[in-house]
């Protein structure tokens, strides 16, 4: 009776939350059937089916079913479900009857587990689509829930691969640290969202392993050639659009995904117009879904949209940081993405003269950014951008340890720094980190664009070389334009390249030496 008694006053509590608009641990359901647009009973017809799916293959353990988190095995059809139109706007009382006969039915904790379920909270769009496909492409904002997709997918398939599996998979980001950090330990990541079995990270074996010996190995866009050897069934593919060396680490990928009946490989990225998207948006045997941060508000900071939409709100950076569209280069701009990609390649040549370029912020805050822009001059005349090192919302005195860290890390020969922002407290700050540092102090006599002008020209000349791919400087050469950035922000990271490419090729500032002796 006293169990009776606390599971009333619990479903109490749910619905007297759910009248006053409140959405508390105990109204998950309730949440989620609201977000989704779908009815209760449509979303658990939906689950049961997969699961006689599943269990008709013979890759599902039913007892699972009572949990509410048996995955979607890739491909499984869904049964029809009640259309958003039936109860998007179901008055609570319709709800609430469903809610409780669920709880009647199931229990209280075994709904509140059916609420939190990915079949019951995830968003349609973060569901594999249906059909045959060799990749699915997820582009979308900041936020809006692509890395949660990409975990529910992996951590999904490896579920649904049954009780004992030599199933392998690869998870590739730009770094190392970015695979572990954001696809594995993150808020979404795979360790996170894992409701049950698990999976182990071996972080000094790069790679996690499922009770089930499911294996999923991590690999680094820094480093296309550790995908030689390796073979696998799916590939998660995470920032795609920020990889190093892309072409490569993808090509490679390519010849590595050769396991199974059909190899799949899920792409989730913020959308950058640079060619291998590109590519991969017009190929036949791709599916796309785009998200936009908007979509996923219930899971973000209250007010969060909301200060963004008033900030980038209509701009360029906007519609692709937060609604996930792919913006092509400007009509107006000095570079385009195809060549810049057409010059990235990889170093062999010596240096003869390296400089770091330092385009100090206005002020300090969150926002501020230090342009710090690594460049070197070649022996045949050419010049090779060798690092983009800006730091973002740092102190004068971090910035100025940065740009230390860049001088000594690539045995540079001389520091540019522009002073029109700071006078002779640029070069104060800089001295005060390390005294000896040999600095040039530079001041803007003409505009952001007139600067930028003759830098342009020596990429259209073949002239200038990047060594690796540098996603956020690139995004702002590609939207500078005479009026500069869309966003109306400071283009920090190209004044710096500006400024490198100037001391090298232009002004030729810099004296060459012997280094490592």
């Amino acid at each position: 009776m006293e169990i009776a008694h606390q599971g009333n006053q619990q479903l109490g509590v749910i619905l007297g939350g759910f009248r006053h608009g409140m959405v508390a641990i105990e109204g998950d359901v309730i949440g989620a059937v609201r977000m989704s647009g779908r009815s209760l009973a449509g979303m658990l017809k939906a689950r049961h089916h997969r699961i006689e799916v599943a269990a008709r293959a013979g890759t599902a353990v039913v007892a699972a079913a009572a949990d509410a988190e048996w995955p979607t095995a890739p491909g499984d059809p869904d049964p029809p479900v009640t259309a958003a139109g039936d109860t998007a706007d179901a008055p609570a009382e319709a709800l609430e009857k469903e809610l409780a006969a669920l709880i009647t039915t199931r229990g209280l904790l075994a709904s509140r587990r059916i609420g939190r379920g990915w079949e019951i909270s995830g968003r349609d769009e973060q569901r594999a689509p249906p059909g045959d496909w060799a990749t699915w492409l997820v582009m979308g904002g900041r936020g809006s829930g692509k890395t949660r997709a990409g975990a529910e997918w992996v951590h999904g398939l490896a579920l649904a691969a049954g009780p004992r599996t030599d199933l392998r998979i690869a998870l590739i980001a730009e770094t190392l640290g970015d695979a572990r950090e954001v696809m594995i330990d993150g808020a979404s990541g795979i360790a996170r969202i894992a409701r049950r079995m698990r999976p182990e990270v071996e972080i000094s074996r790069r790679r996690i392993v499922w009770p089930n010996g499911a294996m999923a190995q991590i690999f680094s866009s820094e480093d296309p050639e550790s995908l030689r050897g390796p073979q696998f069934h799916y590939a998660w593919c995470d920032e795609l659009a920020k990889w190093k060396h892309a072409e490569e680490t993808f090509d490679m990928l390519q010849f590595a995904l050769r396991l199974g009946e059909r190899p799949r490989q899920l792409v989730t990225t913020t959308p950058r117009a640079v060619p291998l998207l590109k590519r991969l948006i017009g190929d036949a045997e791709t599916r796309v879904t785009r998200l936009s941060t908007a979509d996923n508000r219930d899971n973000l900071a209250p007010g969060f949209i909301a200060a963004l939409e008033r900030r980038y709100g209509g701009t360029r950076l906007g519609r692709q940081e937060l609604g996930g569209e792919l913006i092509e280069d400007r009509e107006d701009g000095l570079w385009r993405r195809d060549r810049l990609e057409a010059l990235t390649v990889r170093l062999i040549e010596p240096l003869r003269r390296i400089v770091v370029a330092v385009d100090p912020p206005a002020g300090s805050g969150p926002a501020s950014v230090c342009g710090i822009v690594v460049a070197g001059l070649m022996d045949n005349g050419r010049a090779a951008v060798l690092a983009d090192c800006s730091v973002e919302g740092k102190g004068p005195a971090d910035w100025a340890r940065a740009v230390v860290h860049a001088y000594r890390r690539f045995e540079a020969d001389r520091v540019v720094a522009e002073v029109n922002q700071g006078g002779d407290m640029v070069a104060a700050t800089l001295k005060s980190i390390e005294a000896n540092l040999p600095v040039t102090m530079v001041r803007a006599t003409r505009g952001k664009y007139l600067r930028a002008e003759p830098v342009a020209a020596l990429y259209e000349q073949g002239r200038v070389v990047h060594a690796a791919r540098f996603s956020e400087l690139e995004d702002q050469m590609c939207d500078f334009g005479p009026d500069g950035l869309s966003s109306g922000r400071s283009p920090d990271r190209l004044d710096a390249l500006v400024w490198a490419l100037t001391a090298l090729m232009l002004e030729g500032v810099g004296e060459p030496r012997i280094r490592g002796v």
